[in-house]
Formats: C-alpha cells, structure tokens, sequence
C-alpha cells in the first residue's frame, strides 16, 4: 500500500527576497562624479536572477545559498530578482491560469529587469534550457547589455548538449552576448567547448554543517529517492528497481520525495508494482533533507538527463551509500566503485542488483560512504567563496579579463 502524506509548505524565500532587495537598492549607489579609484574601492553591486522556492528545484536552492553567503561580503552587494515575480493583488489570480500566468509573469518580470537593472554593475543571470532559457534568460542578458551592463551567465541545465544542438542559433547568440558563463561542473565546460563557446566551472556548494554524517556499518533496505517527478528524472525506474528489491527484503521501505508534472504516472506505477512500505512527501522545503537523509541507509538516483545533481552531494555528506544512472554529467561527481555505484540509464535491474550489492556487502557500502564523504570538501562554501569573489572582480574589470 502507498501511503500519501500532506504535502508540505515550501520556503517563501524568493518572493520575500525581491521586495527586501528592492528596500535595499538605494543603498550603496554610486554617485556620478565618483572618480576611477573611489569606483574600485566601493562595493560591487551584484544582482542574482534565479528561480525563487515557489520554483523549488536545484537553480532556487543554489541562488538562495549563494545570496545568503555572499551578501555577507564587504566588497559585494547583493540583491535578488526573481525570474517568477508574484503578481501584485488581483493580477495573482490571473498567475493561476495556463498560459494566462506565462504572459502575466513575462510581462511583470520584464518592467522589473527594467527598472532594477541599471543599478547594478554585474548582472548575474541564472539559465535553464529550452524555453525557459527564450523566456527568462534572454530577457535579463539583453537587458543588461542595452544597459551597458557586465553580464554574467550561470548555466545549470543538464540538457545543455541538447538545448545547444537543437537550439542553437537562438542559443549561442545570447550566450556569446554575455561578458562570461560560469558552468557547476566540469562536464558542462565540456559541452560548451563542443559547441564552441567557453565557460568557467564553480561548482555549486553544500551547506555540509546541515547535514550529519552518519556512518552506517549495517545498512538496513531503507531508500531514499528525491527528485522531482519529470520524465527526465525517471522517478518510475526507481520504483521498479525498488520492486525487485521488494522482492528479497520484504521489509525493505522507501522514501520518494518530489512532486511535479509526473505525479499521476509516478503513482500509478507504485500501485501497480504493489509496492508496500512507500512514503510519497510531497514537495519539501530545503530544510527538510536533512531529516530524510538521515532516515535511509541508501540513496537511488535514475535520472536520463541530469548536471551535477545537488541530491547526490546531499546524500554524499549525510553519509548515505548512492547508486545511480550514469546520465550527464553524474560520472563527474560520482566515481564507480570508490564513490558511488553507478548503472545505465533507466536500467531498473542493474540498479537494483547495485542496491542488493551493497546491502551484502558491508565493507564496499562503508568504503563507497566514506570516500563520497571526503569529496565533499571540494563543495563546501569555503572551497568556492575565493573563486566567485575573483570571478565577479574579473567580469567587472576590477581585475584583467576573465579567463576562458
């Protein structure tokens, strides 16, 4: 039988972060007689446009981190736009309609970039692919360069060698408008040079202190899965290998954390593999991980698309053993067989016999556990800080021209 919790509220952070941005904009504003010298020692004014949580996924997540550190910077000042402005008074309603909420929300979004905009010395634009690469990035890049403005492109899809081929003469010409594009992986600034544009990896980071590493010396068949319910993250594919896991651990239990377009077919699945011990949550809060990740004693990925997933670095610092896909850019953060075991896309029965494995296998699970922890180091706050200060210094021409 699955069970079906209430789902849960999401952080308000994004829509509360505009309005206490806007507040704050006054400040700092450079005069126009500031000379060359004076213009170099003041703050660099820095504005994020990103996904707020009312869009909870990996982009949301990594812009409220990266406002929250950074903004506790002397040299910087940082606000906040979200590509998802909520509609004032009754136009909200008007958000609540297919296609009506898209023209609403295009139009608000665009007298923001206009008006915020010219008050920055750096544009930072977070991007999606496809159309949410045509309707939210394109916007903010032509707008800051009309204004003058050095923009910055933060390139996350995990569609990206896709949304370059299929897309591309729309694609490249914004990229290329922009000054510099910062990549969280390495496997993206791969795929950029395929294409031939240049990008910078900073890999996003992991709030490691929220989570507790917890060394597991005897796994029990607790699994965790958290991704959202797209065809891209193959949510069913879990499910099935978790069936067959059924299959020799009876007791065996799984957390499936998400929630999205795919929700009915995610489901039906679970209902016609008559899974037992399924607990469907909902959407979660950020803040909520922890707790789940301390819960399983397994984390399972099956994603066919993916970039440098902030799920698989959650479990890696909680200490959780992972098994999953080889999709994208996974193979860059996940090493076989010393962090993580890795399968075939949308392989049910390979990544069920990986969990099986590691279940009778202590040893390789503490190994695989231990090691995954170890990386994390490399994603911490501390380990990226020094690289988006000198970036941002760079795009602004405060250092020399930022390298490829």
């Amino acid at each position: 039988m699955v069970e079906q919790t209430k789902e849960r509220a999401v952080s308000r952070w994004g829509a509360d972060a505009g309005l206490r941005a806007e507040a704050r904009e006054s400040v700092g504003r450079g005069g126009a007689g500031m000379d060359a010298d004076a213009a170099r020692r003041a703050p660099l004014r820095v504005l994020i446009i990103a996904p707020s949580h009312d869009i909870l996924g990996g982009q949301s997540i990594h812009a409220a981190q990266l406002v929250r550190e950074l903004s506790k910077e002397p040299t910087l000042r940082v606000s906040f736009l979200p590509i998802n402005p909520r509609a004032p008074g009754v136009l909200r309603r008007l958000q609540k309609i297919k296609y009506v909420r898209t023209v609403v929300t295009s139009f608000i979004y665009l007298a923001k970039l206009l008006a915020r905009v010219p008050r920055y010395d750096v544009i930072h634009v977070s991007s999606a692919a496809d159309t949410g690469f045509v309707l939210a990035t394109t916007p903010p890049v032509v707008v800051g360069k009309l204004f003058g403005k050095r923009v910055v492109l933060n390139y996350h899809a995990g569609q990206a060698e896709e949304h370059l081929r299929d897309w591309g003469r729309t694609a490249k010409p914004v990229i290329r408008m922009a000054d510099a594009t910062v990549v969280s992986s390495g496997w993206l600034v791969d795929v950029f040079a395929r294409h031939g544009l240049k990008a910078r990896a900073i890999f996003n980071h992991v709030e490691l202190e929220a989570l507790r590493f917890r060394e597991r010396r005897r796994l029990r068949p607790a699994f965790l899965s958290n991704r959202n319910f797209d065809p891209i993250y193959n949510v069913p594919c879990v499910l099935r290998a978790f069936a067959l896991i059924q299959k020799r651990y009876a007791d065996a239990r799984m957390t499936v954390a998400g929630d999205g377009a795919q929700r009915a077919e995610v489901e039906r699945v679970a209902r016609e593999l008559e899974l037992r011990n399924v607990e469907f949550t909902g959407l979660l809060a950020p803040g909520e991980m922890p707790r789940l990740c301390d819960a399983a004693d397994i984390y399972l990925n099956a994603s066919n698309v993916d970039n440098m997933p902030l799920s698989i670095l959650e479990a890696f610092a909680a200490g959780l053993p992972v098994v999953t896909t080889n999709a994208g850019g996974i193979p860059y953060i996940v090493e076989q067989g010393r962090t993580g075991l890795l399968v075939e896309k949308n392989d049910h029965e390979a990544m069920a016999a990986a969990a099986l494995r590691l279940l009778e296998d202590e040893d390789l699970a503490s190994r695989l556990a231990l090691a995954a922890r170890a990386e994390c180091d490399k994603y911490e706050w501390a380990a990226v800080r020094g690289q988006w200060l000198d970036f941002y210094e760079e795009v602004a021409g405060r250092e020399e021209a930022v390298a490829p």
